[in-house]
């Protein structure tokens, strides 16, 4: 092989180098009713190139137009992407779930350089859980409807839940569990059991 071949297929090499992300789907509401005899059970499609790859949450049978999914899904896309493209988004399409077609009920976007700041993905302070409300738009162009999402800073979650939709209480459980930790281990080291007679 020669070395103009070698660099050719290293240069290809980086630019098809590919990332994935985690995107939490939380929930939409107030989505226009595309199905007027039956109810609504909504479903979205997340991707950030269409036709590369796409992902779909699950169908929600029972919220209508304020369905929910808490739901954490991986979308992958060429890593150079961001980078070239300054109006490349996570974008969300949500749609009627139905027998014979499925029926649009809008779409969202978040550009990636909105969300994606970089950081150490086990680092709470550079990954924080929170919520991101976009509008949602019909084909139409007239705006119906918003989107609660997520996409860590990092493009990963800090913790691995079933679901990340956790209450405060776990979450002052956690810190206090925490705090009893490094209170023991601050005191001499030792580290003292609690038994539950």
């Amino acid at each position: 092989m020669s070395i103009m071949s070698d660099r050719r297929t290293t240069c290809q090499r980086g630019e098809d180098e590919l990332r994935e992300i985690e995107v939490l789907i939380i929930s939409a509401q107030d989505l226009k009713n595309v199905k007027h005899l039956t109810k609504m059970r909504a479903y979205a499609v997340v991707y950030v190139e269409k036709d590369f790859h796409m992902v779909k949450t699950q169908v929600d049978e029972h919220g209508g137009t304020n369905p929910t999914w808490n739901q954490v899904v991986m979308v992958k896309f060429h890593a150079k992407l961001a980078e070239k493209d300054v109006l490349a988004a996570v974008n969300v399409d949500i749609y009627a779930h139905g027998h014979v077609r499925e029926k649009p009920a809008g779409s969202a976007r978040v550009l990636l350089c909105d969300v994606l700041k970089g950081g150490d993905a086990s680092d709470p302070v550079d990954n924080p859980i929170q919520c991101l409300t976009v509008q949602v738009w019909r084909s139409s162009g007239r705006p119906q409807g918003l989107l609660n999402l997520w996409v860590p800073p990092t493009g990963r979650f800090l913790m691995r839940r079933e679901s990340l939709s956790f209450s405060v209480k776990e979450v002052a459980d956690e810190e206090m569990v925490e705090r009893e930790v490094a209170t023991s281990l601050g005191g001499g080291g030792a580290v003292v059991e609690r038994r539950v007679d």
